[in-house]
């Protein structure tokens, strides 16, 4: 590989990210009198003069300032008195523009780059080195790579303070409990991954040290914990650290449930926001001090400062739960993937399914497919069958009305006799969506035109959007009072399984109480796509209903998410027990679910995005702003040859904002080919700081590869 002006490797489809020029530190303010220290004062200018440390007097600082064409070190003095607590990494506060603000010092240097005076640091507000030189190098690449600005990268990779926490006692470390001898029988017997041709061979290369990258398609059950508490294992044997990144707080508390088994007591840390800020504060600490080797957690573990990093795994990197939702929105796929290449890591991205952008680092070499063969697959893989959406339908006059096909009425009563059955629904609520019972046309709210749904059988229509109770609507087309579901909930698909099986325990799992497990016992267990419970043992089935829900979405990555929902939810039941899709057969994702085959829809779905020029074989950027703020914005970027620029249209209303007078906003998407795409960040990165620099008074929110494009 060749290396570029930073010295990092250039990663195959992931494009090499510019670094931060050598010297291009600058001074945050000057005295009146140039050549001369300047002066730190206090309110009333009653403080005398003070003078600079004698070794390293400058320091560099990165000011917690968001503006982009401030994005850059700031020169300061450290003062004699600070000189011994100014430590690279601590936090420190400075004096800019006039106002205190706070701050981390990257460095200490003989000299500045600049012939003016410079101020000196107030004040060093903790001497922890909370900021290490890694985690400083891939906030700076994160915020190039995303078009942000270094200052945002940092409030996602560095928690906030907690003073009593940081001066707790440091405890000793504990001695790990397993003998050399059960280490040595651990280190044989490579667990889930003999179920792998590869998988022996990727535990023996990260205990030796080096670092395997592959992109995972694991085996339908519960093992794929106990498989990523493994790879840890043999990771830390090899003397390097780990992180594990999962979509949400359950998984981490599975993952963090296998990694004990494995490791024991002390090893490891999980980090999630339920802990609180104390708590999680602790943990982090213990990570940066090296008491812990292994980190599992939510998207903000990305940046956990693990020493001497060994492994990153990524599981179900296609959840939208990973996308970050603050500037500048950066994905763990990408952000590990770069911490693995930097720190010369293995990686491991992994799941039931596989994404396009997953299939794109194993197309360019980066990455290798890891899968069992189709004999293993064949044998743990649940069997699937599809039935039309209204085709077969029951005869029973409840499961009708449940919408259920002869065929999933009769397996889920089959099911029931020996323990519980899986049914997902893709709505929440009760009836999310209604219409005219004659006309057909969508019933929607005469006071801002949100859509009405239905809270219960008993209740008033109202609108999802100002939550007006709409009792006396009537239809504007043809003037019928009475209203149809257009989609049913889950409340109410549960109210309707209750009744077509009588006597059987309905729970439900979605936004409002979402189960951590089912017991073996016989239950219906009616839940929205994400919220599935696991069952002990398995469930004996798992209708997957409302199909056209997920595939009709007008997404780009609709027919990849719905497999991806529909496989994680199939991956919860036994062994060859029977699933039900309600979709229609002939569509590819349903085709590949029934084959139990991500990995090749996914180089299906590639192929034809890359001849139609979408990501992730493209790179784009989405611009959200007001029409005059994006014009403004795409006049000032020097954008790279061959950008296409699509839009701008309007952006839909937000709901709830509907006829509150909000700012009209529209989006407009710029296109390039991937290779061009860090000069498309820069570019953007550097238009955003003319119309900062300007004072430009309406902002425009640029996000690289976002998950939604319309």
């Amino acid at each position: 590989m060749t290396k570029d002006g930073g010295g990092t490797d250039l990663i195959p489809g992931l494009d090499d990210l510019p670094r931060a020029p050598a010297g291009g530190a600058d001074q945050a303010g000057k005295t009146d009198k140039p050549g001369k220290p300047g002066k730190s004062k206090k309110a009333g200018g009653r403080k005398g003069a003070r003078s600079p440390a004698g070794e390293l007097p400058v320091a560099r600082i990165a000011v917690d300032m968001s503006l982009p064409h401030l994005d850059r070190p700031f020169d300061y003095l450290v003062p004699a008195e600070l000189d011994d607590r100014a430590v690279p990494g601590c936090r420190v506060r400075v004096r800019f523009a006039g106002q205190l603000v706070d701050g981390f010092l990257l460095e200490r240097a003989a000299e500045s780059g600049h012939d003016g005076t410079l101020l000196f640091l107030e004040r060093v507000t903790s001497s922890e080195a909370v900021l290490t030189p890694e985690i400083a190098a891939l906030a700076r690449e994160v915020a190039d790579r995303y078009a942000g600005t270094f200052a945002d990268v940092l409030r996602l990779a560095v928690p906030p303070r907690h003073a009593r926490v940081e001066a707790e006692p440091v405890p000793e470390p504990e001695e790990p409990e397993d003998s050399e001898a059960e280490a040595e029988a651990a280190s044989d017997d490579p667990g889930p991954w003999r179920d792998y041709p590869a998988g022996p061979s990727f535990l023996s290369a990260l205990a030796d040290g080096r670092a395997p990258r592959a992109v995972w398609s694991a085996l339908p059950g519960p093992e794929w914990t106990a498989a990523i508490a493994r790879a840890v294992a043999a990771t830390l044997r090899g003397g390097r650290g780990a992180i594990v990144v999962v979509a949400d707080g359950r998984d981490v508390a599975r993952v963090d449930a296998a990694l004990k088994a494995e490791l024991g007591e002390g090893s490891h840390v999980a980090l999630t926001a339920e802990l609180g800020p104390a708590e999680r504060y602790r943990r982090w600490l213990a990570v940066l001090r090296g008491r812990a080797r292994a980190v599992v957690g939510t998207r903000a573990a990305m940046f956990a400062p693990v020493a001497d990093l060994g492994l990153v795994v990524l599981w179900d990197d296609g959840d939208d739960v990973h996308a970050e939702p603050h500037a500048p929105y950066p994905h763990p796929r990408d952000v590990l993937a770069l911490r693995a290449h930097r720190a010369n890591a293995g990686a491991l991205i992994g799941g039931f399914t596989r994404t396009t952008d997953a299939t794109q680092l194993v197309e360019t070499g980066w990455a290798h497919a890891l899968a069992a063969g189709r004999e293993r697959v064949r044998a743990a893989m649940p069997r699937v069958r599809y039935v039309g959406e209204d085709a077969q339908l029951a005869r029973d006059a409840a499961a009708r009305t449940a919408r259920l096909p002869n065929v999933a009425f009769e397996a889920a009563r089959s099911a029931l006799q020996d323990g519980p059955v899986l049914v997902q629904v893709p709505r929440r609520g009760y009836v999310p969506g209604i219409a005219c019972g004659r006309c057909r046309e969508p019933a929607r709210c005469q006071a801002c035109q949100g859509p009405l749904s239905l809270a219960s059988s008993h209740a008033a229509p109202y609108c999802r959007w100002c939550g007006r109770i709409a009792g006396d609507w009537h239809c504007p087309e043809c003037g019928f009072f009475q209203v149809r579901a257009v989609v049913v909930g889950a409340k109410r698909t549960a109210e309707e399984l209750g009744r077509a099986f009588p006597g059987v325990p309905v729970r439900t799992s979605g936004r409002d109480a979402i189960l951590d497990r089912v017991g073996p016992e016989r239950a219906l267990v009616v839940s929205t796509p994400g919220a599935e419970p696991p069952a002990d043992e398995g469930y004996r089935a798992a209708l997957l209903l409302d199909g056209w829900v997920l595939l009709g979405r007008p997404d780009l990555r609709a027919g990849e998410e719905a497999l991806r929902r529909w496989m994680n939810a199939a991956s919860l039941v036994r062994p060859q027990g029977p699933v039900i899709v309600a979709a229609e057969g002939s569509l590819a994702p349903v085709q590949a679910l029934v084959r139990w085959d991500a990995a090749t829809y996914a180089e299906r779905e590639l192929a034809e995005r890359r001849e139609a020029g979408f990501p992730p074989a493209a790179r784009m950027a989405s611009l959200t702003g007001s029409p005059a703020a994006i014009r403004e914005l795409l006049a000032d970027a020097r954008l790279p040859e061959g950008a296409e620029v699509l839009g701008p249209v309007p952006v839909p209303v937000p709901a709830g904002q509907a006829g509150t007078g909000a700012q009209e906003k529209e989006r407009a998407l710029v296109r390039v080919p991937r290779p061009a795409g860090h000069a498309l960040a820069r570019a953007l990165k550097e238009a955003q700081g003319v119309r900062s620099a300007r004072k430009a008074t309406e902002t425009v929110r640029v996000q690289i590869d976002p998950l939604e494009l319309i």
